[in-house]
């Protein structure tokens, strides 16, 4: 019985956490126990365990003697990501470029050729779900576990940030560019390329909240 309550609950926060990162569930939207329970078809405890699940990964926040609510990102929220993954990003590329596997290689290639494949048809949810995807393989290539241990609390909120873009086309193309590097063990392009990509990544989550 218990299993059985450990799957649901897996499956009810996979499913609320993809919901919210695909933009279905937008910001401030409620999200209540007994309604959530009859639409997922379960009880309501492992709609409870997703919840305080989801608070932790910094999804939703909790408001007390009430219901739930899908995370509003701040100014100050967003600026604290980016701080974070600014000092990450270019070492995790440095790394990968360094240590990946025709294995893990394989595996990239595949994700970011989903996301090509996803962006010229404009198929923007699986484009940025597979451009989020395609930054956790590369922190798998780098293999550095303390890097994986510091990148795991955060993961939520980084594919979120890293889904607040409109240009997939331009997304897809520095993946690219930066898959190249990583194949072509170029540790100094894979650390430019990924100095560069933070900066235009930082133009277009602007430009897609009409920011100048």
């Amino acid at each position: 019985m218990s299993e059985s309550r450990e799957s649901e609950t897996e499956r009810v926060t996979r499913q609320l956490r993809g919901e919210i990162l695909d933009g279905l569930r937008p910001p401030g939207e409620r999200l209540v126990e007994r309604e959530l329970a009859a639409a997922l078809d379960v009880s309501r405890v492992p709609v409870r365990e997703a919840l305080k699940a989801l608070v932790s990964e910094g999804l939703v926040t909790l408001r007390p003697r009430s219901w739930a609510v899908v995370r509003t990102f701040t100014d100050s929220d967003i600026a604290d990501l980016t701080e974070v993954r600014t000092a990450f990003e270019p070492l995790t590329f440095r790394l990968a470029a360094e240590r990946r596997t025709r294995e893990g290689l394989d595996r990239l290639r595949a994700v970011l050729d989903e996301q090509l494949a996803a962006a010229r048809a404009k198929d923007a949810v699986v484009a940025r779900r597979k451009a989020a995807d395609f930054h956790e393989i590369v922190t798998e290539l780098a293999s550095n576990e303390l890097l994986v241990e510091i990148e795991r609390p955060l993961r939520s909120r980084m594919r979120w940030l890293l889904t607040q873009h409109d240009d997939l086309i331009a997304v897809a193309g520095q993946h690219l560019e930066l898959f190249t590097a990583i194949a072509n063990r170029d540790v100094a392009a894979a650390e430019r390329l990924a100095e560069e990509h933070l900066a235009q990544s930082h133009v277009l989550f602007r430009s897609s909240r009409g920011m100048e």
